[in-house]
């Protein structure tokens, strides 16, 4: 049977570098950037389209004609955001199917719900985030720590009306998850070794 896992992440929880690293202690496939570069390929779309719509939900918004209209006109947005969920998850389903994987993000713990796989979520408090973003970020620099914590929070909470909207679930609600793991004022690589005893 395969070991695949997933990662749910809040943004500047370090849920990515944990992916990495467990990924190389595990020896299995890291997929992230990944699955865009390869749902660029497929369909051609701008790099900047496929991550704007990633972490936003689709809302159905009909247009002003609406009321002079007797038929239901088709939502082209919305209906080109459904697609491209859909083309990610047949290339997240691909990639699981292929070998022993990470996949962070994208719902792929939905998707792939059905492969049983480990799903782990990473979160941390708003200190240790604003903390690492300006770690990993040179443009962090340039903001206090109020403008940092507003895009965290905007970034987090696309990211679960993105997760609910496509799974009808609560993104970060420990029910949905195996293992939850609070990263703050912790050492990621402290905590993906910990991961990978728990879990071999």
């Amino acid at each position: 049977m395969k070991r695949i896992i997933t990662i749910g992440r809040e943004f500047g929880s370090g849920g990515r570098e944990v992916g990495r690293r467990l990924a190389e202690k595990l020896n299995v496939a890291y997929y992230d950037r990944e699955i865009v570069d390869e749902l660029m390929k497929r369909t051609q779309l701008a790099e900047s389209y496929v991550l704007q719509v990633e972490e936003s939900r689709p809302l159905p918004l009909l247009p002003i004609t609406t009321a002079r209209t007797f038929g239901i006109p088709i939502n082209y947005p919305l209906e080109n955001r459904l697609s491209i969920y859909k083309q990610e998850s047949e290339i997240i389903r691909e990639m699981a199917e292929k070998s022993d994987c990470i996949i962070v993000g994208r719902c792929a713990d939905y998707i792939l719900q059905d492969l049983k796989p480990f799903r782990l979520f990473i979160y941390a408090d708003m200190c240790s985030k604003i903390a690492r973003c300006r770690e990993k970020g040179a443009d962090a620099a340039a903001v206090t720590d109020k403008e940092l914590q507003q895009k965290i929070m905007s970034i987090d909470k696309k990211r679960a009306r993105y997760y609910q909207f496509y799974t009808e679930q609560n993104w970060g609600d420990k029910a949905n998850y195996d293992l939850c793991v609070n990263t703050t004022n912790t050492e990621i690589k402290k905590i993906a070794a910990a991961i990978e005893k728990f879990i071999v």
